[in-house]
């Protein structure tokens, strides 16, 4: 039975989450139709400059992506202290890039006089609206119903284009938060539709790849939100692996998948992995099937029982596969 959102998500438990949602029938309504023989590879630029103005707007950052031919990956970090320290003026700017918006708050952006009670009442709103901006359910209510309208649109038709509601898997540590990056990365080698990271479109490997390429300086132009540098961003800024260990640890990966001759784990990528605290022997396997190993969270058994209590459950599937991910 479906859960409420609100007991799969808990930012004060985690503020990261893969999110995933798929095509209405499994049907390459994002790719090739092989029976009409229509390409619809473009609505997949659709969906990332959707995800790129939504990061711009809310207080919700893209760790990983990969937008596949029938469904797309999001892993997500949710920066609520981002939020809190918005003043006002933000949030209602932040929330009209979105709506329309009530007309009180259009006055009050034109610059006109409002009264005591019509302040109250934007007051209230603003709370409402800074709260939206730092939650998950409205970040993919509005990526979602967009590019639902619009492939409508384009095809002069009504009904539904996403098969549900998204999937949500919280990620309790380090371990997991990379071990669904580096999966949600990889899923063009996985499906056979791409030899190299380089060449696996519409991932955040390969733009991360790309910037790197472009410009060996830290302050990279990328939207993204950055790996550990030697020198750079504060920790709480960035992603928890150096860029360079997460570039080898996910090109090892991805050539084990494809190869499927894993042999020992070469030595450059070991201590990666021992830094991580995860199975070593395991790693390649748990990657290369996180979605069907792992349902609604990752982490060590303690801390799956510690989620499953908050949301006032016996358990949460995916205990056992837990229990052989990590050491």
């Amino acid at each position: 039975m479906p859960q409420a959102r609100y007991r799969l998500v808990d930012t004060e438990t985690t503020p990261y989450y893969h999110c995933m949602s798929r095509c209405v029938r499994r049907a390459f309504l994002c790719g090739k139709d092989s029976f009409t023989g229509k390409n619809f590879d473009h609505r997949k630029q659709w969906i990332l400059d959707r995800v790129k103005q939504l990061s711009s707007v809310f207080a919700i950052e893209v760790c990983a992506y990969a937008i596949m031919s029938n469904h797309f990956h999001l892993v997500l970090h949710v920066d609520t202290e981002s939020a809190k320290a918005w003043t006002d003026d933000e949030v209602i700017e932040r929330w009209l890039m979105l709506y329309k918006g009530p007309e009180l708050a259009n006055k009050y952006k034109a610059g006109e006089a409002l009264d005591s009670i019509e302040l109250d009442a934007l007051t209230t709103l603003t709370q409402i609206w800074r709260t939206r901006l730092a939650n998950l359910s409205w970040y993919m209510r509005c990526l979602n119903e967009v590019i639902a309208r619009m492939a409508n649109e384009e095809d002069n038709c009504t009904g539904r284009f996403w098969e549900g509601r998204f999937k949500s898997q919280a990620l309790l540590n380090e371990a997991a938060l990379i071990s669904c990056m580096a999966y949600v990365d990889l899923n063009p080698v996985r499906a056979g539709m791409s030899d190299t990271l380089e060449s696996s479109e519409f991932t955040s490997i390969q733009e991360r790849l790309q910037a790197v390429s472009r410009s060996k300086s830290i302050n990279r132009d990328l939207w993204l939100k950055p790996l550990e540098q030697e020198e750079g961003l504060p920790s709480l800024k960035v992603l928890p692996i150096q860029e360079t260990d997460y570039f080898t640890l996910v090109d090892w990966t991805g050539r084990a998948i494809r190869d499927d001759k894993r042999g020992a784990i070469p030595k450059h990528v070991q201590p990666i992995l021992q830094r991580l605290g995860v199975n070593e022997a395991n790693w390649v396997t748990n990657t290369q099937h996180f979605g069907s190993r792992f349902y609604r969270a990752l982490g060590r058994v303690n801390q799956i029982r510690k989620l499953a209590m908050a949301a006032d459950q016996n358990w949460i599937q995916g205990l056992s596969s837990a229990r052989h991910f990590y050491q």
